[in-house]
């Protein structure tokens, strides 16, 4: 099962990208074949190098006219060009940089990121600032939709909603299936009456959200907390927005697995995500293990790019602790 990738509003996931940036990438990327735009999930810029695009269907490096070589070889980016791209990208980034730039990524309107590469400067022997900026890699966010639906079968199996971590290397599709089941479980369907959602959304990919109002479609039933710390937002979510689900992304820190393991307690199911092979990797990252350990989550899906972002490899059952639907 694999996720299958639509048209947001419209236009483009590559044209709304690719409009954001200089004259001088437009031209090139401007060449890029259509089968390529269409599936592209990265544009990479380094120094001294011609544009990358990244893509499951196809990619390689854009030379001046736009044609696509496997090997670098003509129309090297300048320094500049790619300083350049930065400063008008901060233009489109949601946040305007701030702390952001410091862990090394943007977001840009409508769920697109950019990771940052470049010298760090060091404070106190933490990573205080990237300066200068010198590579660039452009994640291209696309609505996706078909593979939740079968997922979603199995994480309310039984009339419960099984609190659900989903895994997997990056870029196999994390983000995307968690926007989809959100979804989902905010609209409802046969057998399923539609719940109310709360989106902790920390770094706005999940929704794409403009002036807090998201531009991804997360369902009817859904409340958006849109750049708010994944642990004080599932707090403030439990305490003012009565959610039968809360959705978040990327679990790392220690006040994210507290938070979660409170809403559990509380009867709130939680639907999030974090980096790791399978479920046994995931559950030996100590930041992670408390919450396999409490039982927190009965369900971890794991996710791979063998056919395509999006494959689920495996659907675990921990447990059966979950929350009534």
């Amino acid at each position: 099962m694999s996720l299958v990738s639509v048209r947001p509003r419209g236009i483009e996931p590559w044209d709304e990208v690719v409009s954001r940036l200089p004259p001088a990438l437009r031209g090139r990327l401007d060449g890029v074949p259509a089968a390529v735009r269409r599936t592209a999930e990265e544009i990479r810029l380094r120094p001294r190098v011609p544009v990358e695009v990244v893509g499951e269907g196809g990619g390689g490096f854009v030379d001046p006219q736009g044609r696509l070589t496997p090997e670098p070889r003509d129309g090297e980016l300048e320094p500049a060009l790619i300083h350049a791209t930065l400063e008008r990208l901060l233009e489109w980034s949601v946040y305007r940089a701030g702390e952001e730039l410091r862990l090394g990524y943007l977001t840009l309107e409508g769920g697109h990121r950019v990771g940052l590469g470049g010298r760090t400067v060091l404070r106190r022997g933490r990573v205080h600032a990237l300066r200068p900026v010198t590579c660039l890699a452009i994640r291209i966010a696309r609505e996706v939709t078909g593979g939740a639906q079968e997922l979603l079968r199995s994480l309310t199996a039984g009339g419960v909603m099984h609190s659900t971590l989903v895994v997997s290397p990056p870029r196999a599709g994390k983000t995307t299936l968690l926007r989809g089941l959100a979804r989902l479980i905010s609209a409802g369907g046969p057998g399923l009456p539609g719940r109310r959602v709360v989106v902790i959304d920390e770094r706005s990919e999940l929704g794409g959200a403009r002036d807090g109002v998201a531009q991804r479609d997360l369902g009817p039933r859904t409340d958006l907390l849109d750049g708010c710390p994944k642990a004080e937002g599932i707090l403030m979510a439990i305490r003012s927005l009565s959610p039968d689900l809360v959705v978040t992304d990327e679990l790392g820190r220690d006040a994210d697995v507290d938070a979660i393991r409170e809403a559990v307690h509380a009867g709130v199911a939680v639907l999030a995500s974090a980096h790791a092979r399978d479920a046994a990797d995931a559950k030996a990252r100590p930041s992670l293990s408390p919450l396999f350990d409490g039982r927190s989550f009965t369900r971890v899906v794991t996710l791979s790019r063998r056919r395509g972002p999006g494959t689920v490899e495996a659907v675990q059952e921990l447990g059966m602790q979950a929350c009534s639907s």
